[in-house]
């Protein structure tokens, strides 16, 4: 044999070898069956990122770190330890406590319906689920970790090796441990209300008298509660001073992140959606019962200088204000309490 056709042999070997090699990646790193979101009847669907496409694999991953305490320095507490699946993944105290005990900055927000969510967080300072994964893993009073030394740790676990290799086809990195994440949260979806029922899905008895009153007062002019809580989200995500405070030293809200005085005292305007299960409220969590928010609302406020000039004084009989309670409370899904897919 003449070395011009040994040379042909071996390269035609090596090229074998490699489309070999190249096929069985492709046969590990298939892109799975995408997952399609479970949207509820009267909801549009979410933007899902180009670079985190939804599929069964990785929101269980996402789950598992979700609830996964390793993600905190001293391995004490998880996302879940603040948001609880029970209260509609928020949480039933003014103010969680990270590791150590350490009280954290605001009150836990719920995370139900975030796939919906243009931005992040009560101010605002944060684009996207994926990016805000970061804040409570690297946040002082919350997890009190670091990024890096977390993919050191998930990558001692050999069980976690062999699961983001499957989804991602590496271990775990930064990319996935965000992306996995993100992919989970989009899942917690709520939208099988008794309001649900009645609006959504045509059932009329899903729905009290009291409870349609209370509808049609929260819809009404005079009280347009809808005007910052609209649409089948019960938020329009602007943000808004609701004049609850006159001082908001302590927390200046959207401002934090603009650093506009126009924006002192503003917050995203937060979901009613399971409002009966996510006291106490406010940014501070400082306020007990949706009575006492009402009775802020009817007294047009404390007229705070950015304070929304949606908020204004209005008049409510004890029986309508009862009724509005009542509407309220029909926003609570016991779908999203009990569905064992989200559960630890």
């Amino acid at each position: 044999m003449t070395n011009s056709s040994t040379t042909y042999y071996v390269c035609l070997f090596i090229v074998g070898v490699l489309l070999i090699s190249c096929k069985k990646d492709t046969l590990i790193l298939e892109e799975p069956a995408a997952y399609v979101l479970k949207v509820p009847a009267g909801f549009a669907f979410p933007e899902i990122p180009d670079d985190n496409p939804l599929n069964a694999a990785k929101i269980a991953l996402g789950k598992k770190l979700f609830y996964e305490k390793a993600l905190s320095v001293d391995s004490t507490i998880s996302c879940g330890s603040c948001h609880k699946q029970a209260f509609a993944f928020s949480d039933n105290i003014a103010i969680s406590t990270g590791v150590a005990n350490r009280p954290g900055f605001r009150n836990t927000s719920s995370l139900a319906n975030i796939a919906w969510a243009p931005e992040m967080l009560m101010d605002g300072g944060n684009p996207t689920i994926e990016t805000q994964v970061y804040v409570p893993i690297e946040t002082h009073f919350e997890m009190d970790f670091n990024m890096v030394l977390l993919v050191d740790r998930l990558s001692a676990n050999q069980d976690y090796v062999t699961e983001f290799k499957a989804v991602f086809g590496k271990g775990p990195d930064p990319f996935g441990i965000t992306r996995a994440l993100a992919a989970f949260e989009r899942t917690i979806i709520s939208g099988n209300s008794n309001y649900d029922k009645y609006y959504h899905q045509g059932n009329n008895s899903a729905l009290n008298a009291s409870e349609i009153n209370g509808m049609n007062l929260f819809f009404s002019p005079a009280l347009n509660c809808s005007g910052c809580h609209s649409g089948y989200l019960f938020t329009n995500y602007t943000y808004q001073n609701n004049g609850y405070f006159s001082d908001y030293s302590s927390d200046s809200g959207r401002a934090r992140i603009t650093l506009l005085h126009e924006d002192a005292g503003k917050f995203k305007v937060p979901s009613l959606r399971n409002i009966g299960l996510t006291a106490p409220y406010m940014h501070n969590g400082e306020v007990a019962t949706l009575n006492q928010i009402i009775e802020q609302y009817k007294n047009g406020g404390t007229s705070y200088e950015n304070q929304s000039e949606l908020i204004q004084p209005f008049t409510l009989t004890i029986t309508e204000q009862q009724d509005l309670i009542n509407f309220l409370l029909s926003l609570t899904d016991d779908e999203l309490l009990n569905n064992s897919e989200l559960a630890e």
